[in-house]
């Protein structure tokens, strides 16, 4: 079956870095485009990061600069590099995975809270 498991999550202090990973199995990764999203209490899941099947990214404003996607096919993973966070980058993290018109598959979630 179909497995995305997130990793990385924890606490970090205001400017500080973290790196999330999603490892997937029981899919053709390399042709999904992957995604990274996030959930606050109370608010509804947001965009965070994509990356397509063939590297192309997209980040909303509000991460722009600060967070990268980048993919290993080799590896099945795919990982945000988070810099310079912020108290409102707080949140839970999930992993997605989407193709074509295949309901998107998502992870666990793993923990960010950005506090000092």
């Amino acid at each position: 079956q179909v497995q995305l498991v997130e990793s990385g999550g924890g606490l970090v202090q205001p400017g500080g870095s973290l790196r999330l990973s999603c490892a997937a199995s029981g899919i053709s990764f390399s042709i999904y485009t992957m995604g990274w999203y996030r959930q606050a209490p109370g608010k509804q899941r947001d965009l965070v990061a994509t990356i397509t099947s063939g590297g192309s990214t997209n980040y909303p404003d509000s991460v722009k600069g600060r967070f990268t996607i980048h993919r290993d096919n080799a590896k099945n993973t795919v990982y945000l590099q988070m810099n310079s966070l912020k108290p409102e980058d707080t949140a839970v993290y999930y992993c997605n995975a989407k193709f074509s018109t295949i309901p998107a598959y998502w992870g666990q979630g793993t923990q960010v809270t950005v506090s000092s």
